[in-house]
């Protein structure tokens, strides 16, 4: 399949992308979001991206064959790996869930177009409008596609010109899915840009912050500093930073029954986007006292884990990451050897996947790539002071408990920071209006008009 130069990243040579071609990029979204996209309802986008939804999740899909195909290559994922991801986001896109997101953010399911009173506000003396930027950038980190896929759709219902620059050699994903948008409606391809280069070049960075009325930002924290203090004095700042995920398994939930399941369900976090990004658990802390044992539930998220690896395999390593994870399994094998309180499970002839039973509780950065920590707890205390260190950076907890424990817990969590709580299996499928580090995701994007009514006599 070969894909017409429609956007920045597709131009073979970097050279050619210098601040005038970025500028003149910028002032024609900005004139084709005039023409085609300001004035569209947000029932007819809605319609756009459930159908594009749709088309991506039909195996024929020209562009989903080529992700499959040049995914591997271009991203370091296997081709199930990427089916898997991709199915995850798309499968959300439904016309009901996108409806629901701009309700549960915006109150009304106008609000993009005129002024309404909010279906639930008490009261209509006051009626509000909410509008988008005009030029909206997203600066993506990582390699995972989901994010700034995401970004995009948000930007489609708030009538905003798009610009998303991706970190060398990422853009491939971002790319096929402009291009499949441009294919079904042309005009509001028109309104995407999507351009890739090294961050920190300041003479292309600094064009587009100039243009921009709001910057969507995902990477470290000092990547984040660093573009905030560049931008120009009333541009909008909407950053996400580093954050780690953990899971919880409480002891009426690890029966001899629920157990084997649960262990599956976190096999499935584990292995989604190979734990490479914010939602991916670090650790599982597991409860002491259920008929399955901590020691135990770790055998079996090895099993689910090598049970994934035949259906949904790793795919191959970078050699440095390959070397940092033979690495830890060493120290680990050698602590396994010389005390009972460590145990260690891996995939024979290969760093695939690997399984650290531990049972100091302090929170332990996994080096990725399917590797993850089972550290034994006496209850819910116990583990988050043992996560103290990550408190306040913690993105999502993956929760096995029943009852009324499940929602003790949950307002426990919720009350030392934890922004996201679902169950076991889910943590890498967060639902299309979750709020992204606690904060409305579409209405993060708005400005908002209000106009009070005059008395009524």
């Amino acid at each position: 399949m070969q894909l017409p130069d429609y956007f920045l990243a597709d131009i073979p040579d970097p050279t050619a992308l210098s601040p005038a071609v970025l500028t003149d990029a910028c002032l024609a979204l900005k004139s084709n979001r005039r023409r085609f996209l300001a004035n569209r309802t947000t029932a007819d986008l809605i319609d756009v991206v459930a159908r594009l939804a749709e088309d991506w999740m039909d195996s024929d899909n020209p562009f989903r064959r080529e992700a499959l195909e040049f995914g591997p290559a271009a991203t370091g994922f296997s081709p199930e790996t990427i089916a898997a991801g991709l199915d995850a986001f798309f499968e959300s896109l439904t016309g009901e869930n996108l409806r629901q997101l701009v309700l549960q953010d915006l109150g009304h399911p106008h609000r993009l177009e005129r002024l309404t009173a909010g279906e639930n506000e008490p009261g209509r003396e006051r009626l509000g409008f909410a509008r988008g930027p005009e030029l909206l950038v997203h600066i993506a980190g990582g390699v995972l596609p989901n994010p700034p896929l995401v970004s995009l759709v948000l930007g489609l219902l708030t009538r905003s010109a798009q610009l998303v620059k991706c970190a060398s050699g990422t853009s491939f994903l971002p790319r096929l899915f402009a291009h499949s948008l441009y294919e079904i409606e042309p005009k509001l391809g028109a309104c995407l840009e999507i351009a890739e280069w090294k961050g920190g070049t300041s003479a292309l960075e600094s064009v587009l912050f100039a243009q921009a009325d709001c910057i969507s930002a995902m990477g470290e924290d000092a990547t984040l500093t660093a573009i905030r203090e560049r931008l120009p004095p009333g541009t909008r700042f909407l950053g996400y930073g580093s954050r780690v995920s953990f899971g919880y398994v409480a002891q009426e939930a690890l029966s001899k029954y629920a157990a084997p399941r649960l262990a599956a369900a976190a096999a499935e976090d584990v292995a989604a986007w190979n734990q490479m990004g914010c939602l991916s658990p670090h650790v599982f802390y597991v409860e002491n006292g259920g008929t399955v044992t901590p020691e135990r539930f770790a055998e079996m998220l090895a099993s689910g884990l090598a049970a994934r690896e035949q259906f949904q395999p790793r795919g191959p390593l970078p050699a440095p990451a390959a070397a940092a994870i033979s690495s830890r399994r060493a120290f680990y094998e050698v602590r396994a050897a010389h005390s009972n309180e460590t145990q260690l499970w891996s995939s024979f002839g290969s760093t695939d996947w690997t399984v650290v039973f531990e049972s100091d509780p302090r929170f332990q950065f996994s080096c990725l790539n399917r590797f993850v920590y089972v550290k034994p707890v006496a209850n819910i205390n116990e583990a988050l002071q043992g996560a103290d260190a990550i408190r306040g950076k913690v993105s999502t907890v993956g929760l096995a408990a029943s009852g009324t424990n499940e929602q003790a817990l949950a307002q426990c969590l919720a009350q030392w920071g934890v922004t996201r709580i679902c169950p076991l299996g889910r943590m890498q499928r967060p639902p299309l209006a979750w709020r992204h580090d606690g904060r409305p995701s579409l209405g993060d994007l708005v400005t908002w008009t209000d106009w009070e009514l005059p008395s009524r006599w």
